[in-house]
């Protein structure tokens, strides 16, 4: 069973990455443990008590091909929030029939979002 994902940004991007992750897609932050808060970067919550990270990487590129898909319960208003602070949404839909949108975190990296059915 997965425990936690962990994707990487760039040192000094916490607040985008809360601004981002917290208050537009809504996850829920998580302290990170006290021996590796020196590390920066921000831990996050995913339903069934699965991790989210954003771990610090000194020599950062945005993963623009591999990404993380993410199924939303609000998924609809989520996009819409996206849009109205500026980030592109793409709009598709899976294999599967379920609605999907693509969209780049503040440092480039690629997510999926999937509509909760």
């Amino acid at each position: 069973m997965l425990d936690h994902l962990q994707i990487a940004m760039p040192g000094g991007g916490e607040s985008a990455a809360r601004a981002f992750y917290g208050s537009l897609l809504g996850l829920p932050e998580v302290a990170k443990p006290a021996v590796l808060r020196d590390r920066g970067g921000l831990w996050f919550m995913l339903g069934g008590g699965i991790g989210f990270h954003l771990g610090v990487e000194a020599d950062f590129r945005p993963a623009v091909k591999a990404h993380p898909a993410l199924r939303l319960t609000h998924f609809a208003e989520t996009l819409v929030r996206l849009e109205a602070a500026g980030h592109e949404v793409k709009r598709d839909r899976d294999p599967f029939g379920r609605a999907r949108a693509y969209v780049a975190d503040p440092f480039g990296n690629r997510l999926e979002l999937i509509e909760e059915a």
